[in-house]
């Protein structure tokens, strides 16, 4: 179709996808990272653990509107989760 507006698309996800995007109640979980070096595709997994397993309610509904929840679902078994925060993440998505 229009390739304009796929290319829109694209940057806009792109912008989406940047960390440097993440709204302040998120960025405070990463305050030991330099956030400008952090990318979404490459330390997608890392993003997520730190989320699920510090995360308060403001961060989580940010993550769930970035991400699918059934993607979060799937990735779970590969995620460096305390035993905790796994047996929760299992339970929440069963």
């Amino acid at each position: 179709d229009n390739p304009l507006s796929v290319g829109v698309m694209v940057q806009f996800i792109l912008k989406m996808a940047n960390i440097t995007e993440l709204p302040p109640e998120v960025k405070i979980y990463f305050w030991g990272d330099r956030l400008n070096e952090l990318n979404w595709e490459k330390q997608k997994a890392y993003i997520v653990s730190t989320l699920l397993e510090k995360g308060d309610l403001k961060a989580l509904r940010w993550l769930f509107s970035t991400i699918k929840p059934t993607e979060v679902k799937s990735m779970l078994p590969s995620l460096k989760l305390t035993k905790k925060s796994e047996n929760f993440w299992s339970i929440y998505f069963s």
